[in-house]
């Protein structure tokens, strides 16, 4: 459906765009305001939810530009706060780790380290390994509630994991009891990011990055949970939009 939607755009565009630049510009802006009129707070959530479809619009286009890997990897550079918090000879859990992007940069670029990405998407899963050309790295199915690889590891990754998880607390004890970790390194999209979340959130409007998600935490929650589960928050930071933060893995 996806790719149908987008073959027939470029098909129309080939006629649009035969229209000056300026001339579309104010014709697509004239809609939006079209759209927009009437109650302010119908006419907010209305624009919301197109801006949601732009963004997703311009992603698609971010990929394409990028060759179809999202230039945010490159850009935003998150990988280097998990590098850099991890020592060499570590032994490193990237939980949740999808096609393995990640657990690849800290393989490759900690020495010494021993690093296994556990997904319970197989699909994903198979990708990682496909694209794994690291002795040090190793990709295994597993369930982090209750099925994580034995033994004692030094460094839990979560990049983008926690907001996904409706019982985050749970989970984190449950990482603890199988993994006894020293540290973990946590990514998250940061609630308090722009002025219009408080606002899509006041007017009914969806409020999320990713309809799977189940929280987009403010600072002061991430922290709560953190503490709930019985860990300590060493380090933070928010940054483009996100929460790095850097937990103790044991109190």
């Amino acid at each position: 459906m996806r790719s149908a939607v987008l073959g027939i755009a470029s098909a129309i565009a080939m006629i649009w765009q035969l229209l000056p630049a300026k001339w579309r510009e104010m014709f697509v802006t004239g809609l939006f305001i079209l759209e927009s009129r009437g109650n302010a707070k119908r006419g907010l959530k209305q624009l919301f939810a197109i801006e949601e479809r732009l963004d997703w619009v311009i992603s698609e286009r971010a990929m394409a530009y990028e060759g179809g890997i999202h230039p945010k990897h490159r850009l935003i550079q998150y990988h280097q706060f998990f590098v850099s918090n991890i020592a060499p000879g570590s032994k490193v859990l990237d939980i949740g780790c999808g096609n393995g992007a990640v657990a690849r940069s800290i393989a490759s670029q900690v020495d010494g380290s021993v690093v296994v990405g556990v997904d319970r998407n197989l699909p994903r899963l198979a990708e990682a390994r496909a694209k794994n050309t690291f002795q040090n790295l190793s990709f295994a199915e597993g369930d982090a509630h209750r099925d994580l690889p034995g033994g004692h590891w030094n460094v839990i990754v979560l990049s983008n994991i926690l907001e996904h998880i409706e019982d985050r607390v749970g989970l984190l004890k449950d990482i603890v009891r199988q993994a006894k970790p020293d540290k973990f390194l946590i990514r998250v999209p940061h609630f308090e990011r722009d002025w219009k979340m408080p606002l899509r959130k006041e007017v009914g409007a969806n409020y999320f990055s990713d309809e799977e998600h189940f929280i987009e935490p403010t600072l002061s929650e991430l922290e709560g949970e953190i503490h709930a589960a019985g860990l300590s928050v060493l380090r933070s930071q928010t940054i483009w939009g996100e929460i790095w933060m850097v937990c103790g893995g044991r109190t």
